[in-house]
């Protein structure tokens, strides 16, 4: 009789158990656990807790990954941070620096990486406040005194162009609405394919067609920093183009010049401001440009290839596979 008694006492156990497993399977699969990770200069175990769900760290090196599949084959959270993995190499979000393990523990050193919400319609044109125009002119000052200075490590391995000579060496020359520039051989395809929803645009659109007309000039690959900075510009990879027209009809197209002639840049409405047609807007935003007169520090002619900001914004960009 013991013996009966203990088989089925040791039989509830086993079917209980079972029961509060199999009820708790669901949000057990919801929790992430800590996972330990060596630390190769101590040899010490460190816990990192998980990642933070739908940090800007996740969000921004996944749409590296997306933006980038030729390069970059996934993102990952390791080490406690999110990084990417680029050519066999990790490149970490380290606060938007996005950085090299070797680098991690300088980040200070460097600023943050433009990372920003983009707007697929330019906002309506309103005068700055007395605030916002103090901010502005504070931002000008500091530009000039305190210039940011930004890793280059990423883009460089990203495109392969850590000096001059290399950068040359990837770039290729391209006709463009007529007019030759050299660009990085990786977007030859993406403005080729911009430069035929132009064409189409222009067929309908007279609008396009005398902006084509007017095109005087494209400026692609020039290796330089930013004008001001210490950052490399994206016309040193030869993923920039500026469209020049023969005549900007007394408008201003770039703040930094508009800022010789006046002292308050930030208040020149967009009728004054020289726009290229809409269309053409779209066209190179639909193959992952961004338009530089969306910026607060407006370059309306220039178009730089960076689809990962599209992809942050939710805007859908065509990538190649």
């Amino acid at each position: 009789m013991n013996r009966i008694l203990k088989l089925l006492f040791f039989l509830l156990i086993f079917i209980n158990g079972n029961i509060f497993a199999l009820g708790n399977q669901e949000n057990a699969a919801n929790i992430d656990p800590v996972i330990p990770e060596l630390n190769n200069e101590t040899g010490n175990t460190i816990a990192f807790l998980p990642a933070p769900e739908s940090s800007r760290a996740e969000q921004v090196m996944k749409a590296l990954a997306a933006a980038y599949p030729q390069q970059i084959e996934y993102a990952e959270f390791r080490d406690g941070d999110w990084a990417v993995l680029l050519r066999d190499k990790w490149y970490y979000y380290a606060d938007g620096r996005i950085l090299p393990q070797e680098l991690r523990s300088n980040a200070a050193d460097y600023s943050g990486q433009p990372f920003y919400n983009y707007q697929i319609e330019l906002p309506p044109w309103r005068e700055p406040s007395a605030d916002e125009s103090s901010r502005y002119r504070n931002m000008t000052n500091n530009r000039r005194t305190n210039p940011p200075r930004r890793s280059s490590h990423f883009f460089d391995d990203l495109w392969r162009a850590h000096n001059r000579d290399e950068s040359y060496e990837r770039v290729k020359t391209i006709r463009f609405l007529g007019k030759s520039t050299m660009v990085h051989y990786m977007i030859l395809e993406e403005l080729s394919l911009v430069e035929e929803h132009i064409l189409a645009a222009a067929k309908t659109d007279p609008q396009v067609q005398t902006w084509i007309n007017n095109l005087d000039t494209l400026e692609g690959w020039l290796w330089r920093n930013i004008a001001e900075t210490q950052s490399r510009s994206y016309h040193s990879y030869g993923l920039a183009v500026d469209l020049i027209p023969r005549s900007w009809g007394g408008r201003e197209t770039y703040w930094l010049w508009a800022a010789e002639r006046r002292s308050d840049w930030w208040n020149i409405s967009y009728n004054n401001r020289f726009h290229p047609p809409a269309a053409v807007i779209k066209a190179f935003e639909t193959f992952g440009f961004i338009w530089g007169g969306k910026w607060t520090l407006f370059d309306t002619m220039h178009f730089e290839y960076r689809p990962e900001i599209l992809i942050l914004s939710g805007i859908p960009v065509q990538t190649r596979r």
